[in-house]
């Protein structure tokens, strides 16, 4: 009898231990699978507030670069503009050399 009350204890204690680190399996997975759905949701709003900064940083460069492309095209015109005066001025100067000699 006391054997067969040891069986029962025995056997029953594996069964509640088994389904007791079953449990917490589940719970674990479960805390895992809302901890994962939290951070994937932070994340997503963490890479829109990212991409709303590079989008604002893209425009204030795209501004910038086009301010500098309209001040390098007026250095163009003036540079182009004072070499025609240059060559008017040696252009005379060759006229003289050539009366003078």
């Amino acid at each position: 009898m006391c054997n067969g009350a040891s069986e029962w204890i025995s056997s029953h204690t594996i069964r509640f231990h088994i389904q007791r680190q079953q449990s917490k399996r589940c719970r674990v997975r479960v805390h895992r699978l809302s901890r994962r759905k939290r951070h994937e949701e932070n994340g997503g709003k963490d890479m829109e507030l990212k991409n709303l900064k590079l989008y604002m940083e893209n425009i204030s460069i795209s501004e910038e670069n086009e301010k500098l492309r309209k001040k390098a095209t007026l250095l163009h015109q003036e540079n182009l503009a004072l070499m025609c005066e240059l060559q008017k001025k040696f252009s005379g100067f060759d006229r003289l050399s050539d009366t003078i000699s």
